[in-house]
């Protein structure tokens, strides 16, 4: 029987809170179910990595060790990225993002692609993708650019939709040609800035121009994109994200055959 591939989720930080009546004084590590559930569609296992912290810190394994454990990764959504991870002061508080979770996922990120597993980023993983390679960010889309769609509705969420442009000759066009819909869900109120250097625009908004989906064009694999692919809604016609799925997952058998050769 073949070997299950071994699929890293980084992890959503729920951080100390006197707000909140349970687990107020405890920090919470956790992924989001139905990212779990994407990995899994195509029999993929998902392991969930903790960041390391506290005093046992030196003693737990570290991001390369899991890099070299698992097949890949996937950063998915959640809080904002801090401006300060960009150089960027925040322009209103509640935009000021988890620092601490931009400096374990920018860990991450660099583990694997030394180690030469694929990455892959899901909305906040597009927008921390590019910043981890030097571009900046848009702290909110409707305050630096008013003229954009609302690509974040809080009270439609992932019923919040619009079209998808993709870029001709892209490696995206090549897997989704023949799609019947590109129509996509949009959840986010940052975005792409300034892109990364060694990084290509794969899809953009078609009504305003916002970035959507970008790859890297060096020899490690890193792509991303700025919708919830794990959010698909076939009764809704939404776009079937299952090629770009099954891209990374290649990608992450091929650097398991390589790793397995290596041994």
């Amino acid at each position: 029987m073949k070997e299950r591939l071994k699929i890293g989720i980084s992890a959503c930080f729920l951080h100390p809170d006197p707000t909140r009546t349970v687990f107020a004084k405890k920090t919470l590590q956790y992924i989001e179910q139905s990212m779990a559930h994407w990995v899994m569609s195509t029999g993929a296992l998902p392991v969930m990595i903790p960041s390391p912290a506290g005093d046992t810190a030196e003693t737990e394994p570290h991001f390369g060790d899991y890099a070299q454990w698992l097949d890949g990764l996937v950063l998915h959504g959640g809080a904002d990225v801090w401006p300060g991870s960009y150089g960027e002061t925040p322009l209103e508080e509640r935009w000021s993002g988890d620092r601490i979770r931009d400096e374990y996922e920018i860990a991450l990120i660099k583990a694997f692609v030394a180690a030469g597993k694929p990455v892959f980023g899901v909305c906040r993983g597009l927008q921390l993708i590019n910043v981890a390679f030097g571009g900046t960010l848009l702290q909110d889309i409707g305050t630096q650019r008013p003229g954009a769609l609302v690509h974040r509705d809080a009270d439609r969420y992932d019923h919040n939709f619009h079209d998808l442009e993709i870029v001709p000759d892209s490696r995206m066009q090549a897997l989704l040609e023949g799609a019947p819909s590109c129509k996509i869900n949009s959840i986010h109120h940052q975005g792409i800035k300034d892109l990364a250097a060694g990084f290509v625009v794969e899809a953009r908004c078609p009504d305003d121009g916002m970035i959507e989906a970008i790859r890297y064009t060096g020899p490690a694999y890193v792509a991303a994109v700025q919708w919830h692919p794990e959010f698909h809604h076939a009764d809704l016609g939404t776009l079937d994200d299952t090629p770009l799925l099954n891209d990374f997952l290649d990608a992450a058998q091929a650097a398991k055959a390589r790793t397995e050769t290596k041994a």
